[in-house]
């Protein structure tokens, strides 16, 4: 399979928050879109591996995938070493991406973090033909981060979800074990009642940035080239 974009993420529904607007959007232009989520979450507080992987199936039919799979690394174990850079790298030569979507490199949760820092590394691994790994190389051609939960980072660019931000809510609520319930405004977890209020939020915030009304951020490490510099979109004043 050569897949167009795929999402690499630390545990199933992080695809979907941070991205999902952007998945569907890509996949509903006709792309082929995958998810390699590295663990099944079942360090979590709520649910546990099995019920997880059926949302996350669930999830994936919402989100128009051609393909998700789980590395089943161990959650809240997820490390810089370079065994589990291997195991990545060899489903990005039998995936063959274009583009890689990873998590930002800094953040809360240290799975999160690190697979942004080990998914780029098991990207460049994944070119060298000397490896003992199966298959021909393959290189992403594009390698973005996500930064929907990491606001205070300015994006590269804002891709607008207002057509897709109904679709990308329907997926976040196929995992029902990770809600609180409706009242629970306490707790760590969101309240299934304000989930649209809280994606919502977020996505104006990000949607205002480029005069649309909700959007989702992305971070490259290098300078875009533009070679129209009279139809480049978002007026400077």
């Amino acid at each position: 399979m050569e897949l167009d974009v795929l999402s690499i993420v630390a545990h199933p529904d992080d695809t979907e928050l941070t991205c999902g607007g952007t998945i569907i959007k890509m996949a509903e232009a006709g792309y082929k879109v995958g998810v390699l989520d590295l663990t099944a979450g079942e360090s979590g507080s709520r649910g546990n591996a099995v019920l997880r992987e059926r949302e996350a199936a669930k999830a994936a039919k919402v989100l128009g995938l051609a393909h998700r799979e789980n590395l089943h690394l161990p959650d809240a174990g997820i490390e810089d070493n370079r065994a589990y850079k291997l195991k990545i790298a060899q489903r990005i030569r039998a995936l063959r991406p274009r583009t890689v979507i990873l998590p930002y490199w800094e953040g809360r949760h240290p799975d999160h973090y690190l697979t942004g820092r080990i998914g780029y590394e098991a990207c460049f691994l994944a070119g060298l033909s000397r490896l003992p790994l199966e298959g021909r190389p393959h290189r992403p051609h594009k390698i973005i981060y996500a930064t929907y939960y990491v606001p205070v980072v300015r994006p590269t660019f804002v891709v607008d979800i207002t057509a897709q931000l109904d679709k990308k809510l329907k997926a976040i609520l196929c995992y029902s074990s990770q809600f609180s319930p409706r009242k629970d405004t306490q707790n760590l977890f969101p309240a299934r009642g304000n989930l649209r209020e809280t994606v919502g939020s977020l996505a104006r915030h990000f949607g205002l940035m480029i005069g649309v009304r909700y959007g989702e951020p992305f971070v490259t490490r290098e300078v875009s080239q533009v070679d129209d510099i009279v139809n480049m979109p978002v007026k400077s004043v």
